[in-house]
């Protein structure tokens, strides 16, 4: 735009648009736009007038050391009845900063900036990302700075910035060729997959945490012997630590990673005291071969998943004392096979989708496919979650087709059944029970994503367990008695009198 006060064509401007326009209306805007261009900005240097900044700290999430951070935005305001003039903005620790920043367009580069102002009652917006160093301890450290905005005035403002990072193994296509146990002083963050070759045992240890980032999955073709314990878990999550927004985590969403595929050929994989969350799917496995153990689980969570938490595909598999719930798939799909499942809860509540699938689905055929379905059996189980019915099948007896199925002394969210024999000291999840659906549990905060799947105190869950099946597994997942009380409690938590 031209300004009078160096320039001369605006009467010409004037002149042009007069014969175009003709008419008052035009004489009108053309005043109206020399005023406009002639009107001077009065920029203030009184000490007390100052910016306001739509946040005064800004927090980082914990991060992985030496990867950037996502980037976090705050708005600077000018509330005054006066321009301002910001004459430099600077980081605390310059050039050694871990924080980069650029306000309004404009890179800081070294850390510093010049020449920045705010018009009267507008704003300029500031963004800000972190790269933190290497920490050198397995424990969290912070990391701060200061971001300072000098007035024309004279006046200095702060923003505090702030961040938390932890160490950990970066590792790019991990292949696992030969017997290996990977370290437990520091998470791995794997890109790429993680492939355990034929024949060749990855053992993990209490406290291994493998973040996966998006789209990475662990393949095995051999073994894999994850052996936690109750204070140490093994974990396998998404390498996500920070917030999608202030109420939820990304390590609370589903699909932040793949998920756990166990191959055929492969067999004798354990899964103890684990934890396994946020991926697209928990354990796949795919066998033609249910003479071998394919896989054992006990104590283990498989949760909040974008697909099935466990599909047992004509294999032989165990599981004990472990939880699977909330996942947009089937919580447990079998087809085929050979199975036993002890104290274990599975609950479909997940709370992203309602079309979600069953908490159980059970079949010897799909598709037209046929597998024989060798045994399997529930005991002392709960299986439950949102719908009329979380149980379902595609089953064909008859001389050419085994078929063994049992549940014995469970809690169960389905249609009841006459069949005696094969529903044995059972009580359906209905509306005739003290307590229903999500009321039978203790802890379900679906605005937190937090669930505690401990059965209420009048819950019929509690002392619904066949004692005689108890056997070792005298304590639940949370390591508390089952014989503490009259009896023990079907799922893999037991109540505990506060």
């Amino acid at each position: 735009m031209y300004d009078m006060r160096t320039e001369k064509p605006l009467p010409l401007l004037i002149v042009m648009l007069l014969r175009h326009m003709g008419s008052v209306l035009g004489v009108c805007m053309c005043m109206f736009f020399l005023f406009s261009c002639s009107e001077s900005v009065s920029y203030s240097t009184n000490t007390s007038d100052k910016i306001a900044f739509s946040e005064d700290t800004v927090s980082f999430d914990t991060l992985i050391s030496t990867i950037g951070s996502a980037t976090k935005t705050i708005s600077v305001y000018n509330r005054n009845k006066d321009a301002l003039r910001i004459t430099h903005v600077r980081l605390g620790q310059g050039l050694s900063s871990p924080f980069r920043v650029n306000v309004d367009g404009q890179y800081l580069y070294g850390g510093a900036g010049e020449d920045f102002e705010i018009r009267k009652n507008d704003s300029i917006v500031v963004r800000i990302e972190v790269t933190p160093p290497e920490v050198g301890s397995d424990e969290i450290s912070t990391f701060s700075d200061v971001l300072s905005f000098c007035l024309e005035s004279g006046i200095v403002q702060n923003v505090v910035l702030k961040a938390g990072a932890i160490d950990a193994y970066i590792v790019h296509g991990l292949f696992i060729d030969s017997d290996s146990t990977l370290y437990v002083d520091k998470p791995y963050v794997i890109y790429d997959s993680l492939v355990v070759h034929p024949n060749v045992k990855l053992t993990l240890l209490p406290g291994t945490r493998l973040l996966f980032h998006d789209g990475v999955s662990l393949e095995v073709y051999g073994t894999v012997d994850a052996e936690g314990t109750l204070d140490k878990p093994v974990v396998f999550r998404g390498d996500r630590l920070d917030h999608m927004f202030d109420y939820l985590l990304y390590d609370n969403t589903p699909n932040r990673w793949e998920g756990i595929n166990l191959h055929r050929g492969s067999k004798d994989n354990s899964f103890v005291n684990c934890d396994i969350h946020s991926g697209s799917y928990g354990i796949i496995c795919d066998s033609t071969n249910v003479e071998d153990n394919l896989l054992y689980i006990e104590n283990t969570i498989i949760h909040n998943l974008g697909g099935d938490g466990l599909r047992l595909n004509n294999c032989t598999a165990q599981v004990v004392n472990s939880q699977i719930s909330n996942t947009l798939g089937t919580c447990v799909y079998i087809f085929g096979g050979a199975y036993q499942f002890l104290h274990c809860t599975i609950a479909q509540f997940y709370p992203f989708d309602a079309d979600r699938g069953d908490a159980l689905y059970i079949a010897n055929q799909v598709d037209g496919k046929y597998r024989d379905l060798y045994y399997s059996y529930f005991i002392n189980c709960v299986i439950t979650g949102y719908g009329d019915d979380v149980i379902m099948g595609s089953i064909v007896e008859g001389q050419d087709y085994t078929c063994d199925y049992l549940f014995h002394h469970c809690y169960l969210n389905t249609v009841v059944s006459e069949d005696t024999t094969r529903f044995s000291h059972i009580i359906y999840d209905t509306e005739e029970q003290p307590l229903c659906g999500s009321d039978n549990f203790q802890t379900f905060d679906t605005h937190n994503f937090i669930y505690d799947f401990t059965p209420d105190s009048l819950s019929t869950i509690r002392n619904l367990a066949d004692t005689i099946y108890v056997g070792e597994f005298i304590f639940d997942r949370l390591g508390r008695s089952r014989l503490a009380d009259e009896a023990p409690d079907a799922g893999c938590y037991e109540y505990v009198k506060p």
